[in-house]
This record gives structure tokens, sequence and C-alpha cells, in this order.
């Protein structure tokens, strides 16, 4: 129905009469938000306060890892209960991805990480003062349920903001800043864990990451692509939901997810306690150092986004599964250059893989995107929390080969459920012909 123009006048008559109405004119057809496109001003800010919230995120998540062999010492417990450490923080993540994702759509993506990333960072500054393991591990938890508002909402702010053609490209952008938090909170966790011990680590980890959301919160622009979304009950939660648990293809994403980052998860877990034991026998400071690895997974991550123009999500994927159990396959030896070789090419098989399963969900599920990219974090995360201490079981039983060995089993199954769901001729939804999922 045509409406008033803002700019409507009159036109007087010949003589005395009522006046003639406005004129009319056609309302303007409704613009459809194209996304912020790559180089501009936008796209920068929200790539680089998305990357700081990767470090404030995932430097706080994985604080301990660095530390696990002296906050075992120091506890008197075993190398599957220290790593308890990290999986009830990703336990914690994996129960929350899913209601903050729901909250997202109603306050808005901006609005929910702010509240995740300040209440983590609060969270995160009390975990030095935890007089037991027990409350050292429920703080940790609840520092997880609040940082499962970032990943979470992350992907579906990016797919909303940013141009559709860059959207590959700025998740690998994310994932990038993802690992560089890990190891940022890693290189400071280690050296002051060695000097002061892991209370003092865990203090500057958050001090950290307390930084790093500050600046996240100055950098993000607001959303422009965002619409809120009416509450829709828990009946239409669950619709859903299992609309995307009907999806073959993001079921896949899911099962790889899981295996995959419980893999990962479970070999930085337990690297360091072999290193720590003969016939290496290395301190704190050089274990820590490992984690340099990371900048491969930096690396390739968004290497990877830009192969998928060439070869498809598919191929590339595959490709990063096959780069994990080869890297992982040097670590048998019993020297220390093969082992580090192979850990920068194992954690570079990881990201890139990563990158692509993330960014691809937020394309297959053409609605309800935000709890298409929640399921995916539960899946990672339970993989995380489950897997990663599950490992331990096999590391302190069978060994280092036992653990590995295993690894590479899961990356292999990763790499046949991706090229059975995902055809070589199946197109990924929302991108065009250069994209393809071959």
């Amino acid at each position: 129905m045509p409406r008033l123009s803002a700019t409507s006048t009159t036109t007087p008559g010949p003589g005395p009469g009522p006046a003639p109405g406005p004129v009319l004119s056609p309302a303007p057809a409704p613009v459809t938000w194209a996304g912020h496109p790559k180089g501009s001003e936008a796209y920068r800010r929200i790539l680089a306060g998305l990357a700081f919230a990767g470090v404030a995120t995932f430097a706080q998540l994985y604080s301990t890892q660095a530390v696990l062999p002296i906050l075992a010492a120091d506890l008197k417990i075993s190398a599957a209960e220290a790593a308890l450490t990290i999986s009830l923080a990703t336990v914690g993540l994996a129960l929350t991805v899913l209601p903050w994702s729901f909250l997202a759509d109603r306050i808005g993506r901006v609005r929910a990480m702010m509240w995740g990333i300040s209440a983590a960072t609060i969270l995160g500054l009390l975990v030095p003062l935890a007089p037991s393991f027990p409350v050292l591990l429920g703080l940790r938890m609840l520092e997880g349920m609040a940082l499962g508002g970032i990943p979470a909402i992350a992907i579906a702010y990016l797919n909303e903001e940013v141009n559709k053609a860059h959207a590959a490209l700025a998740a690998g952008s994310y994932v990038a800043g993802t690992t560089l938090g890990g190891l940022a909170g890693r290189l400071v966790a280690g050296p002051v864990g060695e000097l002061w011990g892991w209370r003092a680590a865990a203090l500057a980890v958050s001090v950290l990451a307390t930084a790093a959301a500050v600046v996240f919160l100055l950098l993000v622009p607001r959303a422009r692509g965002f619409t809120a979304a009416a509450a829709g009950g828990f009946r239409g939660a669950l619709r859903t939901l299992s609309g995307h648990a009907r999806n073959p293809r993001l079921l896949a994403l899911y099962l790889q997810a899981f295996l995959l980052m419980g893999g990962f998860v479970a070999v930085y877990n337990y690297l360091g306690f072999r290193l720590s034991g003969a016939p290496f026998s290395l301190p704190a400071t050089a274990i820590s150092l490992i984690f340099l690895a990371y900048l491969s997974g930096t690396v390739s991550a968004r290497w990877a986004a830009g192969l998928t123009l060439r070869f498809g999500r598919r191929t590339v994927l595959i490709a990063g599964t096959g780069l994990m159990a080869a890297g992982l396959a040097l670590t048998l030896t019993q020297l220390l250059v093969p082992i580090l070789v192979g850990l920068l090419l194992f954690t570079g098989g990881f990201f890139a893989a990563h990158s692509i399963g993330s960014g691809w969900t937020g394309l297959i599920a053409t609605t309800g995107r935000a709890q298409a990219a929640s399921l995916y974090n539960l899946a990672y995360y339970l993989g995380s929390s489950v897997l990663g201490w599950a490992g331990g079981l096999v590391f302190q039983s069978l060994g280092w080969t036992a653990l590995a060995l295993t690894v590479i089993g899961l990356a292999g199954a990763t790499a046949v459920i991706t090229a059975v769901a995902h055809p070589a001729s199946a197109p990924a939804a929302g991108t065009g012909p250069a994209a393809a999922s071959r």
C-alpha cells in the first residue's frame, strides 16, 4: 500500500474549494543488508575486536593447561584429575552455548558477548583464590559457562555483519585470533607458574584476559545485520534444534568437531607430562614453548579459508584431518625435534579443519544460524571435555603411543565421515560455484 512521502507537496487549485490532498508516492523497497565488505573500516574493527575476544576467551579457558604438571604436583593429584580443570571449564561452556545463542537472538549478538566476557573475567580473577581443589573446579566450570557467550555467537555475528563473499575468510581470521588467544595464555602461564606457582600463573592470565576484554568492548562495532527474534518458547527452540539435528551435513560437522577437538585437547593435555618425564625431563618454561605450535594454526586457519575458493571446503577439511594424522605420527619417536615438527603439522591441520567446519555451519543452516553454530560449539567442547579427559586414562594406562594412535584413528574417522556426508558435487548453501563443497 502506498504511503505518504516525507517530501509530499500540495498543488494550488484554480479557485476556492477543498485543497487537493498530498501527492502519493510508492514506499521504497526494503534494502537488504549486504554486510561489510572486506577492507572496510567496520570489517577490520569486527575482525580485530573478535580477535581480542578470542584472546580473552581462550587464554582463560585453557589457562591451566601449561601448568598441569605443576598443579598436579602441588595439589597431589593425578594427571587425569589435573586435566579436570580444563574439562570442567569446557563442560561449562558446552552447557551454555545454546542458552547464550537464544539469549543473543533476543538482546543482540554484541550485547550478549559483552555480558559473557565481562562475567568470565570477574570469575577468572577469583580462580587463583580457590582454597581447595573442589572449589577450583567449581570456579573453572562457572568461568566456562560465562565464556559460552563468545564462541556461541561470534560466527553467527560474522555471518550477519560481513559480506557473504568474504564470510569464509572472516571466519578463518576469527579462528586465527582464537589461536593467538590460546597461545598467549599458555606462554604467560608457563614461565610464571615455574617461578611462582600455578596460582600466580592463573592470575597473570586473568589480567591478560581482562585487558583483551576491554579492547574488544572498545573495538567491536554495533550490529547492522541483526534482527531480534520473537520469543518462540520451548517448543520453538526444540523445532529449531531438531531441524538442525535432522540435517546430515550439519550432523557430520558436529561429529567432526567432537572427535577432532577431543583428540586435539588430549594431545596438548598430556604431551607436557610426557616431556616432563624421561628421557626429555624438560622444565615447565620449556614445555610451555610447545604451545608456539599454535602459530601454525594461526597461519593455517586463514590459509585454509583461501584454499576453499580453489578446492572447496570438503577437500580442504579432509586434507586438514590428514595433516593432523601425519603430524601426530611423527610424535611416536623418542627424538625431540621430530616431535616438535609433528606437533606443528598436527596443530596446523586441526585449525585448518576447524576453521572450515565452524564457518560452514552458518552457511548450510539457512535459519537459526546462531543455534546451528551453538550446536557445533556444543559438540566441539563436549569433545574437549570427554575425550580430552579420557585421553588421560589411555595415557596413564598404556602410554603415549596408545594415545597418539587413538587420536590418529579419530582423525581418520572424521575424514571418512566428511567424505560421505558432503558429496563432491553438493554446493555449500549460500556460496557461489567457486565455494562448492568439492
